[in-house]
């Protein structure tokens, strides 16, 4: 049982005149990241990194520009992906690197992600198209240019 705890303690050896909780929870800290191996990544990460960890590679493409909204859901379904901006078409489209076994979880995730995109849209209007019909509204509220007092200038 004696030789069980010996094997099992760690020596940590600090120096301080006065030590405190945060101290050696600090020097606690330092030794385990010491000992962890590099581990393999998750969630977004380059497409090198990606593909070095030997798992085939899939993709989807995107056309939306909301890239925050699908961030978010692969974190919540812990997909290891990569992004990819294609700006080669008119409108830039983005393409989604997964590994093939996550296929499950990405689907999930992606569906997820065009349900939270339609709600926002079915949410808010337009910016654009609500400044366009405050501009038309202003260029109608507003005098032609002979009919005008002097002083008055044009929107």
């Amino acid at each position: 049982m004696h030789e069980q705890i010996n094997e099992r303690s760690v020596a940590i050896s600090v120096k301080a005149t006065k030590m405190t909780g945060n101290l050696l929870a600090r020097a606690m800290r330092a030794y385990l990241r010491s000992r962890q191996t590099p581990g393999v990544k998750h969630g977004k990460q380059s497409l090198k990194s990606l593909s070095k960890q030997g798992a085939g590679l899939a993709n989807i493409p995107l056309s939306d520009d909301n890239i925050a909204t699908f961030n978010r859901t692969a974190r919540k379904y812990n997909v290891d992906y990569s992004l990819k901006k294609d700006a080669s078409g008119t409108p830039p489209r983005w393409v989604v690197f997964f590994k093939a076994r996550d296929a499950d979880a990405l689907t999930a995730a992606f569906g997820e992600y065009s349900r939270a995109v339609l709600k926002q849209k079915e949410r808010k209007p337009s910016l654009l198209a609500a400044l366009r019909k405050a501009v038309e509204q202003a260029r109608a509220a507003t005098p032609p240019a002979k009919n005008r007092k002097k002083g008055e200038h044009e929107l």
